[in-house]
Parts: C-alpha cells; sequence; structure tokens
C-alpha cells in the first residue's frame, strides 16, 4: 500500500507537536520522535508523530530480528517502535531472571497509516493511500483544550536496592575488574512507585519541555508507555554511512556560569572520565567492524564535552561505512545492545549485569526509532525514561553510571542521582497544559 503526501503550515511549530501528540491519544500505539532542535545531533527531522497501526512486528521468540527484516524486505515503508535491552538473549547465549513489573516485548514494530513529519518548519503527513490527512488536520487544528494535571499528587520514587546494597555490590563488580573478568561495566538500579495515576501525554510533555533532549520519544502500546528525555544516539543509518555517538562522562550543570564553564572544562580533563569513554569507543569501534568495509570505521570526535539542561555530557562520534547491501537487521544485531549500556568485553560484561541487578531491564537501555522506506534508521539510547504501566499503576525510572577500576562507588551513586534528578524534579509538581 503505497503512501499519499500532504503539506500544511502552522504559525506556531511547538504549539502543533502538543496538538499531534494529544490528538494522537485516540489510537492505541503511537511512537513520537523529537529533536528539539538541539544543536550537535545530525538529524534529518525535527519531529515526527507515526500512529494508528497497519501492520505490527511484535516479538519475544528467537526470531525477532528476522521477523523485522523480513517485513523490511516485503514492505518497503515506515516502521517505528523499540529494541528491548534483553534482544540480546537473542544475539548472545544470555538470560534475564530478574524481576519484571513492566513485561515490554523484545521488538516492536508497527507500520502507521497516520505519519506527522516536521523539518525546518516543513509539516508535512505521509498516509497510507485509504487515509485522508485532510480530516485529520481539521481535528489537530481544533484540539485546544485544557488537559488535566500529569498527576494527580508528588510521586515518591522507591529505591529497589538500598545505597549500602549499591555499594556493596559495586565493589563486588570492581573485584571482577581487578581479576581481569572485565574492563567496564554501566551498572544500573531502579526508583519505582506503584498505585499511581499519571497522564502520560502531559507528563511527556513536562519532561520534554524541561530538558530539551536530543532523542525525546514517547511511545504508546495498548497501556504500556515510555516517556523518554534521552540525550544519546545509539545508531544512525544513512545510506552506506552508519553512526554511533555513546555518552560516557557526566557532570552537574550551575546556574552560576563561571561555575558551570568550570565544571564542563573539569570533565573534559578527567582522565578517569575520558579512560571510560574512550573504552566504550574502543567497543563500538569493535562493533562496527563487523559489517563495515575495511578501513572504514572512523572516530569522528573524542570524549567532546556538550552541555544540556541539567548534565553536561562527555560524548564521542564513531562512523563506519557498511558492508555493500548489508541488511538492516545485521546493522542493528553487530552493535546492540549499545556499549555504552554494557560495558567491555561486552557478553561478560551482561552476564554480570544480571548477576548483580535486580530489575530486569527491559526497554530501559534499550532503543527507540525508526526505519524509513529506504532503510535507513536512526535510535535513540533508551534513558533518562520514565516506564510506565496504566493497567497495573507501576511506574519506573531506572538509573546507572559506569564502573571502572577508578571508580569511587560513592561518587557512582551520587552520579545515579544526578542523573535521576531531572525526572524525579518533573514528577514532584503539578502541572495544567494549556493548547
Amino acid at each position: 500500500m503505497k503512501r499519499s503526501f500532504a503539506r500544511f503550515s502552522h504559525p506556531n511549530i511547538e504549539q502543533l507537536k502538543l496538538q499531534l501528540l494529544h490528538w494522537s491519544k485516540q489510537y492505541s500505539t503511537t511512537v513520537v520522535l523529537d529533536s528539539n532542535d538541539y544543536a550537535h545531533q545530525e538529524t534529518k527531522y525535527d519531529f515526527i508523530l507515526a500512529t494508528d497501526s497497519h501492520t505490527v512486528i511484535h516479538s519475544q521468540n528467537q526470531d525477532a530480528l528476522d521477523s523485522l527484516q523480513k517485513h523490511i524486505h516485503s514492505n518497503s515503508d515506515w516502521l517505528f517502535g523499540f529494541l528491548s535491552y534483553d534482544l540480546k538473549n537473542q544475539l548472545e547465549n544470555l538470560q534475564s531472571q530478574n524481576l519484571d513489573h513492566l513485561d515490554f516485548p523484545e521488538l516492536f514494530f508497527f507500520q502507521p497509516k497516520r505519519l506527522w513529519i516536521i523539518k525546518d518548519n516543513q509539516v508535512e503527513a505521509h498516509y497510507l493511500s485509504a487515509y485522508h490527512p485532510n480530516d485529520d488536520w481539521e481535528q489537530i487544528m481544533s484540539t485546544s483544550d485544557q488537559y488535566a494535571d500529569s498527576i494527580e499528587k508528588e510521586i515518591s520514587m522507591q529505591h529497589r536496592i538500598s545505597k549500602a546494597d549499591y555499594l556493596d555490590k559495586t565493589h563486588a563488580l570492581q573485584q571482577h575488574i581487578a581479576r581481569g573478568d572485565i574492563y567496564e561495566v554501566n551498572f544500573c538500579m531502579e526508583l519505582f512507585a506503584e498505585h499511581v495515576k499519571i497522564e502520560p501525554y502531559s507528563l511527556f510533555q513536562k519532561l520534554n519541555d524541561k530538558a530539551k533532549p536530543p532523542f525525546a520519544a514517547f511511545v504508546q502500546i495498548d497501556d504500556k508507555y515510555l516517556l523518554s528525555s534521552s540525550p544519546e544516539r545509539f545508531l544512525k543509518r544513512m545510506g552506506n554511512q552508519l553512526i554511533s555517538q555513546p555518552i560516557k562522562g557526566t557532570a552537574r550543570r550551575h546556574t552560576d556560569q563561571t561555575h558551570d564553564v568550570e565544571e564542563a572544562f573539569q570533565l573534559q580533563r578527567s582522565e578517569k572520565e575520558r579512560a571510560e569513554n574512550t573504552m566504550i569507543v574502543d567497543l563500538v569501534r569493535n562493533d562496527m567492524s563487523r559489517i563495515a568495509t575495511k578501513g572504514s570505521v572512523e572516530v569522528k570526535e573524542l570524549c567532546k564535552v556538550y552541555p544540556f539542561v541539567h548534565v553536561h555530557q562527555m560524548i564521542s562520534t564513531v562512523v563506519a561505512e557498511l558492508q555493500a547491501e548489508t541488511p538492516v537487521a545485521d546493522a542493528i544485531a553487530a552493535c546492540f545492545p549499545m556499549g555504552s549500556m554494557t560495558g567491555a568485553p561486552k557478553v561478560r560484561a551482561m552476564q554480570l549485569i544480571e548477576q548483580y541487578e535486580e530489575t530486569k531491564r527491559g526497554l530501559y537501555s534499550g532503543a527507540v526509532g525508526y526505519i524509513d522506506p529506504n532503510g535507513d534508521f536512526d535510535f535513540n539510547v533508551v534513558i533518562r525514561s520514565l516506564i510506565y504501566r496504566k493497567d497495573t499503576e507501576y511506574l519506573s525510572l531506572q538509573v546507572g553510571s559506569a564502573l571502572t577500576a577508578n571508580s569511587n562507588p560513592e561518587k557512582e551513586y551520587d552520579e545515579c542521582l544526578l542523573k535521576a534528578k531531572g525526572v524525579l524534579d518533573v514528577l514532584s509538581q503539578k502541572m495544567t497544559i494549556n493548547l
């Protein structure tokens, strides 16, 4: 089935994003991707909303990526969805036995009937030919109600593991590093709340407004929601070019400009943070080399510090030229899960993650994004994210940091809380959105 194309204009693009988001509430399957005009990312689109599924690829089985590739081969159309961290079990001889209150599939993609794209203030609708964007445009433009508070009351998140347990576990992991089992591991913990009611659409908008991240994502699948304020790209494909931008290295932002600049400078010259970042860059280079033409893997930018609303982050950019006619699924499989959320060596790090963490990661530290009709794609890393089940009223926020031989467990714990702070601040406030 082909797509029809229509172009529209709107005097206020930010308002239109909000209208599109709330208009999509009538459908049970939606993905929103928003770059928030962040300067350093090479994004093909400023904002995408895909909704109302036509076909779905939904798999918990060993053939998940094969099913995705078969669909791509037989249907040259847009797909939107996610890869759960636990897809690792299909790529390596691994298991996920930890506690899971969220129950997201390991892989989920859908072909949307209705697709809205904004780029350079141009508004485009790409609809499957049986549907008509003009009728929807009138409805979108009339979306001007006042929406309810995003949360009924202040939400207090509980810690799945205590600080004492966290410190014990980090010390144990550092013993593995000392023995040479691994060089680096990303160790995460869960904050959670039970029996809570949130309005996911409004809460996502609030998170997005506060953080303005380059890889914001909203996902709804029936009663399951992701509200992501991610600053990190996992993997992007443009033609034969592959791009990964791992983040390792975090520092606090300050309202005092002089203090803020000094904090960024200290992060930039930190030997510990640069070592963590470089280890993951080497891992990404190794992953990419499996599907790249010989000699094409290149570190385009190493350990550069970028400012975000809540934190400074150290980011590297690795590029490669794909071997001719590399299938989408093969390119993804070679690099997934992303090294910034696992460690090195990757498989042993993931085994230890399973051993020492107490919560199944699921969608957290997975990836959300799109695959276009040409086979190009762009995926974020699911961090700084709330994951919610409306039917069970369970809310989850996972955070983590990289452990090396030189890590101070107390400081790593503080870094986890710093990463959570932006999301937790939003949960402590009520809000009404006016369109």
